[in-house]
């Protein structure tokens, strides 16, 4: 017995015709085994015997109903007889303990990424150590997803700053590939005239103020996308911020965040607005694509005494980049973590085992979550 296998042991005695088939009926109903496992054909005239078949696919933790049975051929009728055993049962073991090998929060990376890094905080470049990982467009001038773990000790702290600027390690020259809104260079208000957009955080600084290098590293302008402020950054998407934050206070030690823009849906052919720089300001890009929409992603799972993962739950967010009325909640946009991969054609949680990620990244309950 396995979390994943079984093998059944039958037999028959009393055949007075030929054993033409031997195998069993299975299912997880009790009076329903609509599942059937079959052994090798025309076994030949036999009056007793033991026949054996393992059965692979299961699920673990199961309880599985089954029966044995023989189908006998009578000569002098021509006629097939099924007969059948009693019906029983046994259940399948626990799934193995699952212990990670990489960061849970991280997205798959398929190498065909423009640029793809990572930031630690003030110290060893080590994982308890980390902060964030992106994977960088060059085309629309924004990471498309940021990835980083968040617990209470993150958020504590006096850490502060307000300089935006430019990332060490994405290229500036010869092409400067990273947008021109650092605060010596000014504001999208500045740089593209248009005072509708703020340079919004996806590792927010709020989330790093335990450590000054890492709170610096979220003004990094690779960390920022154009939002709408006063009705989106400031409202909506705020509060879910916020929301993630509070749960390493009341119900969690630990919750691993991917978050991203998108600008169409995978396979979509949405149209995108741009914001123009403004007259003599020499901004890069000189067109700058702004987002449709923006979405995040947030694990919990727990762990057994090893360090081994035993179970978890997941819960996805999805928004149109417009306006929004102050007494709407995001909890009203809630998705799978499932809906979210098919609309951004990414991979998320990839180091969370299948069968763990099966079961999270369907939730689309931010309660359930909430209570996980």
């Amino acid at each position: 017995m396995s979390s994943a296998g079984a093998t059944l042991q039958g037999s028959f005695s009393g055949v007075t015709g030929t054993i033409y088939e031997t195998g069993f009926y299975y299912g997880t109903t009790s009076g329903s085994l609509g599942s059937q496992v079959t052994g090798d054909q025309c076994q030949g005239a036999s009056a007793s015997g033991d026949f054996e078949y393992t059965i692979e696919s299961l699920a673990a933790s199961t309880k599985y109903y089954y029966q044995a049975y023989v189908l006998e051929y009578n000569e002098a009728t021509s006629a097939y007889v099924e007969r059948r055993g009693a019906e029983s049962y046994f259940t399948t073991a626990a799934a193995p303990a699952y212990v990670p090998t990489g960061w849970l929060e991280l997205p798959a990376v398929t190498g065909s990424e423009d640029f793809v890094g990572e930031f630690y905080g003030s110290g060893a470049q080590t994982a308890a150590n980390r902060n964030y990982s992106y994977n960088y467009s060059y085309t629309w001038y924004a990471s498309l997803w940021v990835a980083y773990p968040l617990c209470g000790s993150h958020k504590s702290g006096s850490a502060s700053t307000s300089t935006w600027r430019y990332n060490p390690n994405v290229p500036t020259s010869p092409v400067n590939r990273q947008v021109k809104v650092r605060t010596s260079d000014g504001s999208y208000t500045s740089m593209y005239g248009d005072d509708t957009y703020s340079r919004g955080h996806q590792c927010p600084n709020a989330s790093r103020k335990s450590d000054s290098l890492m709170n610096v590293q979220t003004y990094y302008v690779t960390n920022q996308t154009p939002q709408r402020q006063d009705k989106f950054n400031a409202s909506i998407w705020g509060a879910l911020e916020a929301a993630v934050r509070d749960l390493v206070t009341y119900s969690t030690d630990t919750v691993y965040v991917v978050t991203g823009p998108a600008y169409r849906k995978a396979g979509g052919s949405e149209s995108i607005s741009y914001l123009t720089g403004a007259a003599g300001k020499n901004a890069n890009p000189a067109s700058l694509p702004i987002p449709n929409y923006y979405w995040k992603a947030i694990l919990k799972v727990k762990r057994n005494g090893a360090g081994a993962v035993t179970s978890a739950s997941a819960i996805g967010f999805w928004f149109d980049h417009r306006d929004y009325d102050a007494q709407d909640s995001y909890t009203n946009y809630t998705v799978s973590v499932d809906q979210i991969e098919t609309w951004t054609g990414f991979d998320l949680f990839t180091n969370l085992s299948t069968a763990l990620q099966a079961t999270a990244e369907a939730n689309t309950s931010w309660s359930a979550f909430q209570s996980f």
